[in-house]
């Protein structure tokens, strides 16, 4: 048992400094590589991101059919990795950042965005505001988090909603258009 122990081992320190030379050391880590179904994303990546260069930028596996901005400012934690590998998700965080806390789900087709056009003047940028989910919420399928937008823990969105305001204290659940808390 000792043997296969010591060849796992090898493995995981071999596959942490192959990939660490294409993503950040930290993001290698987690329950997701633990499990080695980190290292098939990984290995995706390496031909989507490194290769294609879609969403080359971003310093930890992504699927392929995930846009998330250039030189993204986004903060989550290891084990929620697998946040990244869904489809049609976007995240626009350039100017801005995205804080994702752990035990956060993002549900497919969600956008999360830090800045948005404005509305008298579709040619300017207004400026850039962070968004900051807390711990444990769940975002429905087909959302959108405006930018400035502060989720306490605990918050359930409801699929389809946009998410206009901040809801900082957590413990409801919203939706609608724009959300509001329905529990």
């Amino acid at each position: 048992m000792s043997i296969g122990m010591d060849s796992m081992k090898i493995h995981d320190k071999l596959c942490r400094w192959f990939f660490g030379l294409f993503y950040d050391r930290e993001y290698l880590n987690g329950k997701w590589f633990n499990e080695n179904t980190g290292w098939g994303w990984a290995v995706r990546g390496l031909l989507f991101q490194k290769i294609l260069g879609i969403n080359r930028n971003v310093p930890f596996p992504v699927s392929s059919s995930m846009k998330i901005s250039e030189n993204p400012i986004i903060d989550f934690h290891p084990d929620d990795i697998d946040i990244f590998q869904h489809h049609g998700t976007f995240f626009q965080c350039n100017p801005g950042a995205i804080v994702l806390g752990k035990g956060t789900r993002v549900g497919y087709n969600v956008g999360i965005i830090t800045q948005y056009y404005n509305p008298q003047n579709v040619d300017e940028l207004l400026p850039a505001e962070d968004v900051i989910i807390g711990w444990n919420c769940r975002i429905g399928m087909n959302s959108v988090i405006m930018p400035g937008v502060i989720l306490g823990e605990n918050t359930v969105v409801g699929a389809g909603s946009i998410v206009t305001h901040s809801f900082p204290d957590g413990n409801c659940t919203i939706a609608g258009v724009p959300a509001i808390v329905i529990r």
